[in-house]
């Protein structure tokens, strides 16, 4: 069985899973500033393969991506085709393929990816991989993908793929996509919160993000939070809150420490908030037994425990369902399930 490299492009991440032998033998996340310009995705490309050096050049290489969606590219057909021709520049044409969700699960090559009616079943359906290889274990479960920037919700029912829409437009709509992860997302969207008694409008700035909270709540893994700090300055507890109290327009000796830390728990809870409205959303459409488990992913994957207790669901993790003996590994492929996902659908194909 050929080894292949599962490739997820994304706008401020590449995440990599390599697959030997039908087993996940290595998953990683590399910070790629995309949006900066394409020539940080040529440079991260290629940096990468050269650490593999052989290994890569005999591989199989399946892409997915969500980088199209930069804002540096003039539309999305133009991202998709560009991200196309880098990839296959830096990975060899012949050995690379592009996931596509057009009927079912297959690869293409870049001649199908050029065709002009194609390349919407390309954009942006990472999700649609995971789900994919998801619902080849579990028939029935709520797959919910929390990353550092956006979040996934996607039915998985009799083994099928039942998502709330396909292109990110119609599932923004329907509640399959959020548009809030554990990492990226400003504090700002949150609006307002109290603070010594008061219900306190927040400043519209990118003072803080949601990394701050969870790195108070300790949940966040030091491995998923590779992005600097909003302000370029450390991740320290009191750094963290220091920038907490900015969107208050206050310092935070202004405030006990225990305040500044009540808030990030706030800040937690409206953010499980956001994400229940959405699930109740989904599954008011496509109902699912309660026995049905919720399947926790990505950087964020610590929530979902509590969303499924929230809605009568076991829950279960992506990781656990990862073909691999190392735990870390494990972890790996729950944090880049896109990646972990394609690698594995890909090593099954029979043609490349």
């Amino acid at each position: 069985m050929a080894t292949v490299f599962g490739w997820d492009i994304g706008g401020v991440h590449i995440k990599l899973a390599v697959v030997k032998d039908g087993q996940l033998i290595s998953v990683e996340q590399i910070p790629c500033t995309l949006w900066l310009g394409v020539e940080h995705l040529h440079d991260a490309l290629q940096v990468t393969v050269a650490r593999y050096g052989q290994a890569a050049a005999n591989a199989r290489h399946a892409v997915t991506m969500t980088g199209e969606l930069a804002e540096n590219f003039a539309s999305r057909e133009d991202g998709v085709r560009t991200i196309c021709k880098e990839t296959c520049a830096i990975l060899g044409e012949d050995r690379t393929r592009f996931y596509s969700a057009c009927d079912g699960s297959h690869f293409v090559n870049s001649a199908v990816v050029s065709l002009t009616q194609h390349w919407p079943w390309i954009a942006s359906t990472n999700w649609h991989a995971s789900a994919t290889w998801a619902a080849s274990q579990r028939a029935n479960a709520l797959l919910i993908d929390i990353g550092s920037t956006t979040t996934d919700i996607i039915p998985l029912v009799d083994g099928e793929v039942r998502a709330p829409g396909f292109t990110d437009a119609e599932r923004l709509a329907r509640g399959g996509l959020v548009y809030s992860g554990v990492v990226r997302t400003s504090l700002m969207v949150m609006g307002e919160a109290p603070f010594a008694g008061v219900q306190h409008r927040l400043m519209a700035e990118n003072f803080s993000t949601t990394a701050d909270i969870y790195r108070l709540t300790e949940e966040l893994h030091p491995d998923d939070d590779s992005y600097p700090a909003s302000d370029g300055r450390g991740k320290s507890a009191p750094e963290c809150r220091a920038r907490i109290a900015r969107m208050f327009g206050r310092d935070a000796a202004e405030a006990y420490v225990a305040e500044w830390d009540f808030l990030a728990r706030y800040f937690r809870e409206r953010q499980l908030q956001m994400f229940s409205e959405a699930i109740a959303q989904v599954l008011s459409a496509e109902r699912l037994p309660t026995s049905a488990p919720f399947l926790a992913a990505g950087a964020g994957h610590f929530l979902v425990p509590e969303l499924a207790r929230r809605f009568g669901h076991p829950c279960e993790t992506f990781a656990d369902l990862a073909p691999t003996d190392s735990e870390e590994q494990k972890r790996r492929a729950g944090v880049c399930a896109p990646a972990a996902a394609v690698g594995l659908l890909a090593a099954t194909c029979e043609e490349w």
